[in-house]
């Protein structure tokens, strides 16, 4: 493969990431074409008779966060495709005055319209950071001191582990215990903002690995179902949180030295791939280990994609680099103005960073699909489902409205249910007359609304298919009927976005991260 001219590159990648410019193609087949090999004897056999029909392990988009918050874990993708397959499924509940962990911005949204109406006048304008400031600080008291602050329930054993913010080495590595002490130690105190509770994700984790003792691990406690009774399929969605930060934060951090160390790793916000590979290649160990049927492995999604990162050229607005290429000169937060957009001013990434996490994501993604090729040819059911692609897919700026783009980089198109087919991938914006664009992604900007989620079900069932495994599709019309955001979008986003965007873009840029 050619170098690419310097233009291109940014100086601070590492040598190993090997920075590219065109698409990898989608990957449509589960089995990468990988036929069953035969079963190395000193491979465990699968369960015969599992008792429990799905497992899932991974990080925010696992556990369902959307619009900066856990709150309907029943409509995370996991919980819609247990549906689909009409089995029971066990998942944690947050509570709280706004609806969930740690910040619900459509919650708030929807207390503001309670008391304020469908439009904020210019005397009222005046009294909101006030009204912002009480609701944030009802939620932050709820988590910190109140009803929110109690011990987890331990009766239930979830189905669904997602930890929001968790990436590979928090998987492997953090355990209940863990979250348990810093609580304990890190006692809350009250925030001028209160926009994030503290020890929120501390909270998340013990809430989810509670129930299966301090010592257990996200990845123990899939284990956990594997020795009492089995798994049918088990479905890993992790690695974002090896990359996301990148994005949140508008600055690149490669990992090095204490990059597997939970102590040390928060230095860090995009992996070198092969620091990835070495922490993959313990995931896969700890998945060869539990008694499970099937492994159905996720690819990385392309970050930048999210809207959360807003592409800008304020010499040129609406255009790219360069014509046909994914990528804009810029990329920053979602409440700048790209004609006002000043690079010396406003936290960015640049094309070549972008495009260097980019790369290093198709890296992670290669060492994903060689894990589960080897896996094949040894026995191991194991499936790849490149949510990668599905988000290529649907990408608007990036692709969709950019005819050269979509021919230099052989782009495919991710299918939308006619249910959903007027939502896209830009940043949600709504006002009093109803949703003005974007549908797909939450009001953060980083998260999959509950009709994202659904495209990511749906999905998984045309992957289960192929390992046999009967569903019925997503009845998408129901699932919009229950995505709040999209079937009534708050009347005041657009204005408090506009009066407040100071404190709702704390609450953006958090992100749900660790």
């Amino acid at each position: 493969m050619a170098a690419l001219p310097p233009e291109y590159l940014d100086p601070n990648t590492p040598p190993e990431v090997v920075v590219t410019d065109v698409l990898p193609p989608r990957i449509d087949d589960p089995t990468l074409g990988v036929p069953l090999g035969p079963r190395d004897p000193d491979v465990p056999a699968p369960p015969t008779d599992p008792v429990h029909r799905l497992v899932t392990v991974g990080d925010s988009l696992t556990h369902g966060l959307t619009s900066g918050a856990v709150s309907r874990t029943d409509l995370s993708w996991p919980a819609v495709l247990a549906r689909c397959l009409d089995v029971p499924f066990q998942v944690p509940a947050y509570g709280g005055p706004l609806g969930g962990l740690p910040f619900n911005i459509e919650g708030l949204l929807r207390r503001l319209q309670e008391e304020f109406g469908d439009r904020i006048s210019a005397i009222e304008a005046l009294s909101l950071p006030f009204a912002l400031q009480r609701l944030a600080d009802q939620n932050e008291d709820y988590w910190e001191r109140g009803d929110g602050s109690g011990p987890p329930r331990t009766d239930l054993r979830y189905d669904n582990l997602g930890i929001y913010g968790w990436d590979l080495r928090d998987s492997l590595s953090y355990t209940g215990g863990r979250a348990a002490a810093r609580i304990a130690s890190n006692p809350a105190h009250d925030d001028l903002l209160g926009a994030v509770p503290s020890n929120d994700n501390d909270i998340a984790a013990w809430s989810v690995l509670a129930p299966f003792g301090v010592a257990a691990t996200q990845i123990e406690a899939a284990a956990w179902h594997g020795r009492n009774g089995g798994i049918d399929t088990l479905v890993a969605v992790l690695g974002s949180n090896n990359a996301l930060r990148a994005v949140v934060d508008k600055k690149v951090l490669w990992s090095g030295d204490g990059f597997d160390d939970l102590d040390r790793k928060g230095s860090y916000n995009v992996w070198r791939p092969s620091h990835f590979a070495a922490e993959f290649a313990e995931l896969v160990r700890a998945a060869e280990a539990i008694g499970t049927r099937r492994v159905v492995f996720a690819t990385v999604p392309h970050l930048t994609i999210a809207p959360i990162a807003k592409g800008v050229n304020p010499q040129a607005p609406g255009e790219k680099w360069r014509p046909g290429s994914r990528y804009f000169p810029f990329y920053t937060d979602p409440w700048i103005n790209e004609a006002s957009f000043d690079p010396t001013k406003h936290r960015h990434l640049t094309h070549q960073q972008a495009r260097a996490v980019d790369s290093a994501i198709d890296q992670y993604n290669g060492t994903i699909a060689d894990a589960v090729r080897h896996a094949r040819g040894h026995g191991r059911d194991w499936f790849l489902f490149d949510l990668c692609g599905v988000l290529d897919g649907l990408a608007y700026r990036r692709f969709v409205t950019d005819a050269e783009a979509r021919a230099r980089n052989a782009w495919q198109a991710q299918r939308l249910p006619a249910e959903l087919a007027d939502l896209d991938t830009r940043f949600f914006r709504s006002d009093r007359t109803g949703r003005l664009q974007g549908g797909l992604f939450g009001l953060d900007g980083v998260h999959p609304t509950t009709s994202g989620y659904g495209i990511v079900a749906d999905e998984l069932v045309a992957v289960l298919a192929t390992a046999g495994v009967a569903a019925e599709h997503v009845d998408f019309a129901a699932l919009r009927r229950e995505d709040t955001l999209n079937q009534n979008p708050p009347a005041l986003m657009a204005t408090a976005f506009d009066i407040a965007t100071p404190f709702l873009a704390r609450l953006v840029s958090r992100g749900g991260g660790h």
